[in-house]
């Protein structure tokens, strides 16, 4: 039996008062690959916040990689957020430090504590987005489809069971945002990392077709089944 790492029942998403997304239902399992699109201001970006606990939940049941988000205090926020990966489009990497230090400064903010661990984590993860020789280069010196990259290693640090990828090709060159594809599609594959990806880019979707969750009007409507979600 697939496992489930994200279930959404009769959700209501809000912004302060005003209701954004009325009567989500939706279910995401280990290892799927899913689109988030929906135009601007439709709720991508409040679906995802409440996925990774910045929005409350007040209104339905969900849960998120095992937690419970309607019983979700800000305590708990840092344990669910260890458990998913959280990849940005303009990479949010900090330009003061090399890769390897940014990749190791979220490992001590997430509580890992020995040297020797935290050394082969960063290795693996450099390997496995394919820029091991990259880890002492500064942010600066690397291409964008490469800071990419890192941002992508750095959702893996915790082997996430979701990774929510917010526009991860949206600064990107169509022969970069294929290599970036054809990761993210890998690491589905090969760890059984469900990952939701919000985006504008129907080329990708077009090429890389998939499950597809859509915002419009205040619903969530799931390609899978052709209704409202």
């Amino acid at each position: 039996m697939a496992e489930t790492v994200i279930s959404l029942r009769g959700v209501n998403i809000y912004q302060g008062k005003s209701l954004i997304l009325s009567d989500v239902n939706f279910t995401l399992e280990k290892g799927e690959f899913v689109y988030l699109v929906g135009k601007t201001g439709t709720g991508k970006s409040s679906l995802l916040k409440t996925l990774y606990g910045e929005l409350t939940l007040t209104e339905g049941t969900a849960s998120v990689v095992g937690f419970d988000l309607r019983n979700m205090d800000w305590k708990k926020v840092p344990y669910l957020r260890r458990n998913l990966g959280v990849i940005f489009q303009d990479f949010q990497l900090l330009t003061d430090r090399n890769i390897h230090e940014n990749l190791k400064f979220v490992l001590k903010a997430t509580g890992w504590k020995d040297e020797k661990l935290m050394e082969e984590k960063i290795h693996d993860v450099l390997d496995k987005v394919g820029i091991k020789s990259k880890a002492y280069k500064m942010p600066y010196e690397m291409s964008g489809g490469e800071q990419q990259r890192v941002d992508i290693a750095r959702a893996l640090l915790n082997s996430p069971k979701l990774i929510l990828a917010d526009e991860p090709t949206g600064n990107l060159d169509p022969e970069t945002s294929d290599e970036i594809m054809q990761l993210l599609f890998q690491i589905a594959k090969d760890y059984g990392t469900t990952i939701v990806m919000a985006t504008h880019d129907f080329i990708v979707i077009n090429r890389y077709p998939s499950r597809m969750l859509k915002t419009e009007m205040g619903k969530v409507v799931d390609s899978t089944v052709g209704t409202t979600a």
